[in-house]
């Protein structure tokens, strides 16, 4: 699997360390965190990323805000963007399934598959 640079948006730090530590530990690739949308989409357009994944549960912004702000500049527009969520109600995943996001992954997730699922959406 070539090195990928992934960029995690979550509000939950715990959340974010382990999906970190995951993705770093099973796949080896360059993880960059961010706690808010407004940092996510500054880390998004200062650094070149293969994918981020994003919270759809965040305060302040939300995970569909930030995702609407990073579609909206040229710099962003390209990365791909998985969900994550807490959400998994039928009306909710039609709803994301009309944004043009790579993919979501519902939480909990399995922290065992969430890196061969990542790599797997991304081909």
């Amino acid at each position: 699997m070539a090195t990928k640079r992934i960029l995690i948006i979550d509000d939950e730090a715990d959340i974010r360390e382990a999906t970190k530590l995951c993705l770093e530990v099973a796949a080896g690739w360059e993880i960059l965190t961010a706690s808010s949308g407004i940092e996510g989409i500054q880390t998004a357009a200062s650094e070149p990323l293969d994918a981020i994944l994003l919270d759809v549960m965040m305060p302040d912004m939300d995970g569909l805000t930030t995702f609407e702000k990073l579609q909206a500049n040229p710099k962003t527009q390209n990365i791909p963007v998985i969900l994550l969520t807490a959400k998994a109600q039928p009306a909710e995943q039609r709803q994301f399934t009309q944004l043009a996001v790579t993919a979501v992954i519902t939480k909990p997730y399995d922290p065992l598959t969430i890196a061969s699922y990542i790599a797997e959406v991304l081909n």
